[in-house]
């Protein structure tokens, strides 16, 4: 059970580096602006996020040296509707980690769906409204699902101080057990992720710690 992943490869979304904190935080007219894009849906905008690894003998988090850097590049259609193409680096991983991502570029398009942040294949990664839960994944040793949080909660990263929204991502053995790991997913408005856990399911602390370390949002 310890090998198996409550993450299971949904990638952290959203990230580009090379400045200071402050040349990376948003106007507040920007920022006015923004909250009708709740994701930060637009082309140039850019974030970079740093990863920590949970370190046992001092039961603290250890920068690992992996950075995502991750930049909407343009648009595209794919059956009749407008995607953002996402482009994600990731770099300082040569010892592939486990819960971070492997070293090189790598694409994706999103778009938002009534709230929904949705990939090309129809996946949902995340929802800023829909408090039900969500099914993700059907396995032999159980299911994965997540589960929106209700209200909001003030979080503070490298990149600054977010009000966000956030979910919670477990699995379920056959019979409804609830297993021990558990996820966590941090969005602010205008502003996309900004913090996420990631944990083996039987470990009720995560592995990996994502946090947005900069950012430039139109």
């Amino acid at each position: 059970m310890k090998r198996l992943f409550l993450c299971f490869s949904i990638v952290a979304c959203f990230f580009s580096c090379s400045k200071t904190e402050s040349e990376f935080v948003a106007p507040v007219s920007v920022i006015a602006e923004s909250e009708t894009n709740f994701y930060a849906l637009s082309v140039g905008n850019s974030w970079v996020y740093k990863n920590y690894k949970y370190n046992s003998n001092t039961t603290t988090y250890d920068n690992t040296g992996v950075i995502d850097s991750i930049s909407i590049v343009g648009t595209q259609d794919i059956s009749g509707d407008m995607y953002y193409k996402f482009r994600r680096l990731t770099t300082g991983n040569e010892n592939n980690i486990t819960f971070c991502n492997p070293n090189g570029e790598y694409f994706e398009f999103l778009r938002d769906e009534n709230g929904d942040l949705v990939n090309e294949n129809g996946i949902v990664k995340f929802t800023n409204n829909n408090t039900n839960e969500r099914l993700l994944q059907e396995n032999q040793w159980g299911n994965i699902y997540e589960i929106l949080i209700d209200g909001e909660s003030t979080l503070s990263v490298e990149a600054g101080s977010f009000e966000c929204v956030n979910s919670e991502r477990y699995a379920k053995s056959p019979a409804g057990d609830q297993f021990d790991g558990l996820d966590r997913y941090y969005y602010a408005n205008g502003f996309g992720l900004i913090y996420n856990t990631s944990s083996f399911v039987s470990s009720s602390r995560p592995i990996i710690i994502t946090r947005l370390d900069a950012y430039s949002v139109q």
